[in-house]
Parts: C-alpha cells; structure tokens; sequence
C-alpha cells in the first residue's frame, strides 16, 4: 500500500520542525502515528521517516518495538490499558483485566499471563493493553481509558467507562 500525499506532506513538517532537537527521533514517531486514524505506524511511514532522517529502518524497528507508546497494528477508536504492575496485581487488576476482555468479546489469556498485551477489538472501537507499571501504584489497581488516568478502579466503574463511551460514541 503506498503512502498518500497527505501523509507524506504530515511527515516532511513534522520531521523539519524536530529535526536537530535532543529527541527528535522518539517526537516524529509520536506525531507521525497520532495523525494516523488509527492510531499506527504501518511500514510505509516507517520506511518514509527512515529515508527522510537518514536513520537505519532496522533502528526505528528497534525504537517502536522498545517503546510501549508505540503501535504497529491499527488501534481502536478508544483506547483502555490497565496496569499490571504488583500493587496494582495484588489490588485486583487481573481481574478488571478478564472481565473486560469478556465485555469487549477478546480471546481468554494464554497460560503465560498478560505483562504485555494488545489487542483490537474486529470492528476497532476499542483497543485494551497492559503496561508493565503507571507509576500510581498508591491509586492502584490503575487503568488509563481514552487518556485519563482512573485510580482505585473496580469491575464496575470499568463497566460504567465503557459504557459511557459507547454511549457518547452513538450520540455523535
């Protein structure tokens, strides 16, 4: 799929303004997958920074892999990612973990736990991932939803969430 010229119009002024800055790297990333609709760098635009910054793409590969923030799949139109650092752990985060991924209709866990996890649902409305750590942990369990931090979370104000923003999905 070849990259519009739009996109590349987006990533030539964003690579222009940081270009030279401590950084610049990690912000024309950032910038570059938030103008995406959805929320991705696909391997178009991976492969226009590369050439454009002169950075190797095996080097970006390495920076969107490393960095959580980073997405190489499209992603919802919302976005849930709940903590599953210890206190958040112990405070009950897997089990918000399970119950919304039983509401949003996503695959059961595997065997090896869910320290990292990304999944869309099929008809991208929403995107849930885990972060190793919010550095909350006096708040936990945690969970971050379109953005806001939530403290002391529980199945049931999770459930009013996703609720709400089905609801306010549906008035616009």
């Amino acid at each position: 799929m070849a990259l519009s010229l739009e996109a590349q119009s987006f990533a030539d002024r964003t690579i222009t303004a940081h270009l030279g800055r401590p950084g610049a790297l990690l912000g024309i990333l950032e910038r570059v997958q938030e103008h995406h609709p959805n929320k991705f760098l696909s391997p178009e635009i991976l492969e226009y920074v590369a050439a454009k910054t002169d950075v190797p793409l095996s080097q970006l590969y390495s920076v969107v892999t490393f960095y959580a923030l980073f997405n190489l799949e499209p992603q919802g139109e919302h976005s849930i990612c709940i903590c599953r650092g210890t206190a958040c752990h112990t405070r009950g985060s897997r089990n918000l973990l399970r119950r919304l991924r039983f509401e949003l209709g996503l695959p059961e866990e595997s065997e090896d736990g869910a320290d990292k996890l990304c999944m869309t649902t099929p008809d991208r409305k929403y995107s849930l991932r885990t972060v190793a750590c919010f550095g909350q942990c006096a708040l936990a369990p945690v969970v971050e939803v379109d953005h806001a931090i939530f403290g002391h979370m529980n199945e049931q104000t999770l459930h009013r969430e996703v609720e709400h923003l089905t609801k306010t999905k549906e008035k616009k």
